[in-house]
Parts: structure tokens; sequence; C-alpha cells
């Protein structure tokens, strides 16, 4: 996933950095576009309208990711793999010409444990896997009996039961690098926590920033502005997917969504005269 991983455990068992590592192959070997013999790499070079079976993993991804499309009317979409190729963000070929097809995502069809491409759009899951992960790790610890745990991979974090010291697990939320912004420390029991970023990949070009968050709306990296977005939520993975499609839609049209489904979420927008921090109801509740 070209990140690192981290797991606080309470009285662990034998065998939790092997269930762990478990976990993470599996779904590196699935999800990640950076390994062309993976399950995603595969699906992405089959042929237009072929049916092909995925793992279990991979579709319950690919599932939610398509309901977080029809939710955010296409700001998240796990199919646009063609464009973040050719803004350099992928491992294909930078500048890739053709790629024509609107809303990507309604070009991938999905029945029971099959999936097809109606059109020559490719999957990416960049915006959804670090969560899966975090889920599908925190999943194996309660397997192995563990009750009380902290596991981040990439900057998205889950928290389970309590500290030793009968504290929750607290965690402060990065602010971005040069921002003067509050910090947000919340307290992660049996919730997770995802933030989006424009300082965690990005790349210049002729002097302007470029965002690794690619509008699908506009084919383009998203304008200079969103700093950062952080979700709180029961899944990892629906965190991370959220805070994805909150970034693309920037701070009026992103927080009116959250905020319309109850979401714990944090925006904060760089300005020339200093950032602007936004809050939605459901979060200005949970620090009160």
């Amino acid at each position: 996933m070209g990140t690192s991983w981290s797991a606080q455990i309470v009285a662990p068992p034998p065998g939790c950095a092997a269930a762990i590592e478990a976990v993470l192959a599996r779904i590196i070997d699935q999800m990640s576009n950076w390994e062309p013999t993976s399950a995603i790499s595969r699906f992405n070079r089959a042929p237009v309208g072929e049916w092909m079976p995925l793992p279990p993993d991979m579709i319950t991804v690919l599932r939610a990711g398509l309901d977080m499309a029809r939710l955010s009317n296409g700001a998240f979409d796990p199919a646009i793999g063609r464009l973040v190729d050719s803004w350099g963000f992928g491992p294909g070929l930078q500048g890739q010409p053709g790629y024509a097809v609107p809303a990507p995502w309604t070009r991938i069809e999905v029945d029971r444990n099959h999936a097809r491409r109606l059109a020559d759009v490719t999957l990416d899951f960049s915006g959804i896997a670090k969560g899966f992960a975090v889920d599908a790790v925190a999943q194996a610890l309660r397997e192995l009996g563990v009750v009380h745990f902290l596991v981040e991979i990439g900057g998205e974090l889950r928290g389970d039961g309590i500290k030793p010291d009968i504290q929750p697990w607290w965690v402060d939320v990065e602010a971005p690098p040069g921002l003067a912004i509050p910090t947000l420390r919340v307290a992660l029991s049996d919730c997770a926590i995802a933030t989006s970023g424009d300082y965690r990949r990005f790349r210049m070009q002729d002097g302007a920033r470029l965002s690794h968050s690619i509008d699908p709306a506009t084919g383009a990296p998203i304008a200079q502005g969103v700093a950062s977005v952080t979700v709180l939520h029961d899944s990892a993975m629906l965190a991370d997917a959220w805070a994805t499609a909150i970034t693309i839609l920037g701070p009026d049209r992103g927080m009116a969504l959250a905020t319309r489904n109850g979401l714990a979420a944090r925006l904060v927008l760089r300005r020339d005269t200093g950032p602007m921090e936004y809050m939605t109801p459901a979060l200005a509740a949970m620090l009160e």
C-alpha cells in the first residue's frame, strides 16, 4: 500500500504480528494496483464485458465503493484508475490519452461474487482500501481474543476497548503542515477515524501543487484549497471513503453532504488569510 502499519495491543496472545501480516498480504494480493498479479490488476486487464469471479474482500470493497459513488453522486468513484494514472499517481503511464468516459463507476457491474467492466475503465481502491485493511486487521485481532487495541495503517485508525490505565485510545488528528489550527483530539472507543489531506500525496507542476485527489467530474486534481478532511465512523472503510468524497466536493457541498448523512467530520480549508475550519453538528456534539 506504500505506507506503514502499527498496532498497540493490550495483553497480546501469540501470533498477533503474523495474523496482521497475513491479513495485509491477502489484501495487497487482491487490491494493489502496483502488483501486476493482484486480483484488481487482472480485473483491469480483463476484456470489456467479460465476467470475472472476485475474492470476498475485493467484492466487499467494490460494493462499498459503488454504494459510496451513488451516495456522493460520483464524487467518490472506485473506477477512476485511468485518471489516476494519467495524472501520475498510479502505476500506469502518465499522460495516458483517451480517457473520456463520464461517471466511470456506472461502467462496473456486479452480480453476486462476479464483476465486469462495461467500458475501458479501471478500478482504483486507493480511497477506501486502507480503511478496509484497518477493519480487517481489527477483526483478525478479535478472532484471536484481543479486546483492547489500536490499529493504524497510513493514518487511518481504529480503537477498541481501553488502554491498561483505563483511558480510551486518545488520538490527535495530524494538522496540515504550516497551518495553525486547534488540535482535534478524539477518543477512539469502538470507533474509527480517517483523514484525507493534500499534504500526503501530491506533486508539483509548474509551481502548482497537484493533489492526488482526482475529481471525476472534471477529470483533474481538485483545486487547491482543501487541506484535510477527517471523518469518524463505526467503519474505517467508510470513514476512508467518506473523507475522500468530502475532499472532492469541498467545504460547501462536501460538508452539506456529511451533515445530511449525520457524519462526524471536519474540513480544513487553506486560504490566503489563514486556515478556516468547518465542523459538522455531529462532530461538534461529540466534542462538547
